[in-house]
């Protein structure tokens, strides 16, 4: 009994998310070491850059947080193969709360009225999102063409945000490609998961190296990690981290309805709740944008002035 119990899908889904969870605490942690060692390290920059990465390697306690970052990922591997795309994503949201805990506590980092605003909507989006399981929702298929054409949109987007030089100039840019690439992963590593759950003919290893899923995987996950250790170059770790987290969210809740046919709850309250956080993921991303192009601006005034 106690073993059915364990692999009903009622148990695999909750088990999912809390591994989920587990995978949250330990990327943001990662982070949060690779935030403190960014005035230590050089940024990458495209006239040098294998210059730069030898020496984020090269530095112990960076290499120590790309070992937890790596640890985390895999469990959050174990966790899309238990749950469905959209809803995992959710509970990664948990992470954001232990960054900003570990930035003001531990990396003295403070945020002022509008920039809390946004990390507040962003932790409201987290658990209304939460609020929004009513059941256990049906897993759909990978649809691959829609998967393509979703990357397609969103790296044209991303073309699009990278022209604004102000967002550059602060880092936002960067932290908001860095949650793209990231989101973008996240739904690649999704479609690995299905490849290794459907095909049955020949050995996993095999299946992984034949998709390219795999490969657009590591693409995107190395990309999203060097523009996020960037970004910290040139912004608080408490924007710049939960900027790239909220848009690492939002990219496979869409791209999960969209390309795997991941719907909506079926209650009207639940599907409320995920329709209003999703808004205010979006909100809080802009205000915590908006708010450090202000800031931006108001140092180079100071900096006029004097």
């Amino acid at each position: 009994m106690g073993l059915q119990c364990y692999n009903c899908p009622e148990s695999r889904f909750v088990g999912g998310l809390l591994v989920a969870l587990i995978a949250s605490i330990m990327l943001a942690a990662g982070l949060a070491i690779m935030k403190e060692r960014a005035p230590a390290l050089p940024a990458i920059r495209a006239s040098s850059p294998v210059k730069a990465l030898l020496c984020w390697i090269c530095d112990l306690p960076w290499l120590a947080a790309l070992i937890i970052e790596a640890a985390g990922y895999a469990l959050y591997f174990v966790a899309l193969a238990r749950a469905p795309v959209s809803l995992v994503a959710v509970v990664m949201q948990g992470g954001i709360a232990v960054f900003v805990l570990i930035a003001v506590v531990f990396l003295g980092e403070r945020a002022n009225y509008l920039e809390a605003s946004g990390i507040a909507a962003i932790i409201l989006a987290m658990v209304l999102l939460a609020l929004s399981f009513d059941n256990v929702p049906v897993r759909g298929q990978l649809d691959s063409d829609t998967l393509w054409m979703v990357s397609a949109v969103t790296l044209a987007g991303t073309v699009v945000l990278w022209s604004a030089r102000r967002l550059r100039s602060n880092g936002s840019a960067e932290a908001i490609a860095s949650g793209i690439a990231f989101g973008l992963s996240t739904l690649y590593t999704k479609a690995l998961a299905d490849v290794l759950a459907t095909r049955t003919d020949y050995p996993a290893a095999l299946a992984l190296l034949a998709s390219p899923w795999l490969y657009l995987t590591m693409i995107a996950n190395i990309g999203g990690l060097v523009l996020l250790q960037n970004s910290f170059h040139h912004t608080r770790g408490l924007i710049a981290m939960p900027l790239s987290s909220a848009i690492s969210n939002v990219v496979p809740i869409a791209g999960g309805m969209l390309a795997f046919g991941e719907r909506l709850p079926q209650e009207s309250l639940p599907a409320a709740f995920r329709s209003a956080a999703f808004i205010l993921t979006i909100v809080g991303s802009m205000l915590l944008a908006g708010a450090e192009t202000i800031t931006d601006d108001s140092h180079q005034v100071q900096r006029r002035r004097h």
